[in-house]
């Protein structure tokens, strides 16, 4: 039963997260730490985070490690299909129809309607993420009240990577080493 539910969630990631894996997260979220709690927000913090440091779409990796974290190798190929199987066939019969009728203006209509539809979904993932790196709570419980728990180290460490990806255009590999780097150093301290 726990394989079904699995596969469901993450089929349903794959069915409805148009925009790429980035815009996937916050159902990812819901369904793997809000409906089914199979993680803690902390739990898939830190999926997220290596997640995005393995070669390959963020959807499909965070995917592949929750599986895994949930019910082992199985659970991890069982999450991958689930993800994957659906959005194939979705592309699949994108793809047909895109071919075909691409240049009328209904399909031009339809995604010009998606596209701010994706950066909306993007934005809120990426606002998620700093909200839960920066003050450890999910983004619907955030409060006024929860300013004064800011992590300081996270967000100076925060800053210093926009500074440097913003205005020095520093190679995102370096940041991510030198961030590591920095969550270690501040553990340890």
């Amino acid at each position: 039963m726990l394989y079904l539910q699995l596969f469901w969630s993450f089929a349903q990631i794959g069915l409805f997260s148009f925009g790429g894996g980035y815009a996937a997260l916050p159902i990812i979220q819901k369904q793997v730490v809000s409906v089914h709690h199979w993680l803690t927000l902390q739990e898939f913090m830190d999926i997220l985070a290596i997640s995005q440091m393995t070669p390959g779409p963020v959807a499909i990796n965070t995917a592949t490690f929750v599986g895994m974290r949930v019910l082992g190798l199985p659970g991890a190929i069982t999450a991958t299909l689930g993800c994957v199987v659906p959005s194939f066939m979705v592309v699949l019969i994108i793809a047909y129809f895109y071919n075909k009728y691409k240049n009328i203006w209904v399909m031009q209509g339809l995604l010009a309607g998606l596209r701010p539809a994706t950066v909306s979904l993007i934005a809120t993932s990426g606002l998620g993420i700093l909200i839960a790196a920066l003050y450890h709570v999910e983004i619907e419980a955030f409060a006024i009240k929860n300013i004064a728990s800011l992590d300081i180290p996270a967000a100076a460490t925060f800053i210093f990577g926009m500074f440097l990806l913003g205005k020095r255009r520093s190679d995102p590999i370096y940041i991510i080493i030198g961030a590591g780097f920095l969550g270690i150093v501040f553990a340890l301290f």
